[in-house]
């Protein structure tokens, strides 16, 4: 971690990263897929649950992110024993914050439907789906937790092979369960949940056997402020950035409904294509992560810093290459998902503006991931609600107002070129403090 070139190292971590992300989306654009084949409403249940799965996210990288950043560090002052105990801390908690989502969504599912957008239309496929995500979702909140300590250890392979199993398996029971045996939306409900339950169990058994530094004790657990306190504080802008994440596709829902399910059914699919777009330059990011931790508890930050410039090009650079097929080929890519001509016909003009500006958003994600890597947990937090959250919420309030659809279409890429331009002062002046002993 300290000692081996750069850009080899964070190339050879961000790799199985990159994969990870690459086939989780994948599965969740197939589930999207199979979905839609049962109609337009059914695939407006799709983005439903997507909020859903945002809130379950949500919490295991506020304990993922906020212990494996703390690990790192410790790891790399050698501090195995202190790493131990972050660990065991942020997993237990997650199993536990997530068990009390699933309780409250399943005593409260038909408000907790219409709360996330569904129209009358939706509610009966939404609350099939729901109800087995929220069953299933405590153990992919501690999924979370697990592969980001995988991650934050150097591991990122054993944290690939966790995700991918969870997301193959998914892919085969789908169509399986909803056509086979002719479960419908209900079935892609199931298959989701025994893939996340499978995922949960391969990589609990990463941590056995001496293979990781760190191991999942109840008898580790601290509540202290040292120690939760700092799980929470440095996994905030983690939390954050999800709850954002959680929260705009319930306005993106309630905004589109004006406009039929079809407008649902066509931001539902250009949110899961644009974060396959993403997820690759994110993975990249996420490869750097490790090293930051590593290097800056060691005292290296001539490595933390060549670690960011080779991110940041290689990130930018591969957004690139993927959104332009986007940009040109909106309308098709649109067309595989639902073949319904209003579904297309917004579909295309919203993915089209997204992929101009994905690329932009890869320094921002960069960015927030360095601060909080490195423990900054203000500037990070300010940073991570900004492209979801303080730009997104209103500007999607407003604009449908004033362009009608078109504002529905424009309200994400325009939050990301807002989130590009306020992060970028906030990356060079860090920049600079880090050469001169600062930061």
């Amino acid at each position: 971690m300290t000692e081996a070139p750069v850009a080899g190292l964070v190339a050879r971590l961000a790799m199985p990263t990159v994969a990870s992300m690459l086939v989780s989306n994948l599965y969740n654009a197939g589930d999207a897929w199979f979905v839609s084949r049962l109609g337009t409403s059914a695939s407006g249940a799709v983005g439903i649950v997507f909020a859903l799965l945002a809130v379950f996210m949500a919490f295991g990288f506020l304990f993922g992110h906020g212990a494996g950043s703390n690990l790192s560090r410790r790891l790399g002052a050698g501090d195995v024993a202190g790493a131990r105990v972050f660990a065991s801390t942020s997993f237990f908690l997650a199993l536990g914050a997530g068990a009390a989502v699933a309780a409250l969504g399943l005593v409260f599912l038909e408000p907790l439907a219409r709360a996330f957008g569904s129209t009358e239309t939706i509610l009966p496929y939404a609350k099939q789906y729901m109800r087995w995500i929220l069953l299933s979702g405590p153990l992919f909140s501690a999924s979370c937790v697990m592969n980001n300590i995988l991650r934050y250890e150097g591991r990122a392979a054993l944290a690939m092979a966790g995700l991918l199993s969870g997301s193959v398996l998914n892919l085969a029971l789908d169509p399986v369960l909803m056509f086979g045996l002719g479960w419908g939306v209900e079935g892609a409900g199931v298959s989701t949940a025994v893939s996340q339950t499978a995922s949960f169990a391969i990589l609990l058994s990463m941590f056995r056997g001496g293979r990781t530094a760190s191991v999942f004790r109840p008898g580790l657990v601290s509540l202290r402020r040292a120690v939760a306190g700092s799980i929470v504080a440095v996994g905030s802008p983690s939390l954050l950035r999800n709850v954002c994440g959680a929260i705009a596709p319930v306005l993106l829902n309630r905004q589109a409904a004006a406009w039929g399910d079809a407008a649902i059914a066509a931001m539902s699919i250009v949110g899961r294509v644009s974060f396959l777009v993403a997820a690759v330059s994110i993975g990249i990011g996420q490869g750097m992560q490790p090293v930051v931790g590593f290097n800056w508890g060691a005292g290296r930050r001539d490595r933390v810093r060549a670690a960011l410039r080779f991110t940041a090009a290689a990130g930018c650079a591969v957004a690139a290459a993927l959104a332009i097929p986007c940009a040109l080929g909106a309308a098709r890519v649109v067309s595989w998902f639902r073949d319904d001509p209003e579904v297309v016909a917004i579909g295309a003009v919203a993915l089209r503006w997204q992929a101009l500006t994905v690329v932009l958003n890869h320094p921002t994600v960069c960015t927030n991931m360095l601060f909080q890597s490195l423990g900054l947990a203000g500037r990070a937090a300010l940073l991570s609600t900004m492209r979801s959250g303080l730009f997104f919420f209103p500007l999607i309030l407003l604009l449908p107002r004033a362009w009608g659809v078109l504002g529905v279409e424009l309200a994400q890429p325009l939050a990301d070129v807002l989130s590009f331009v306020v992060s970028m002062p906030f990356l060079a002046h860090w920049y600079r403090a880090s050469k001169r002993g600062e930061g």
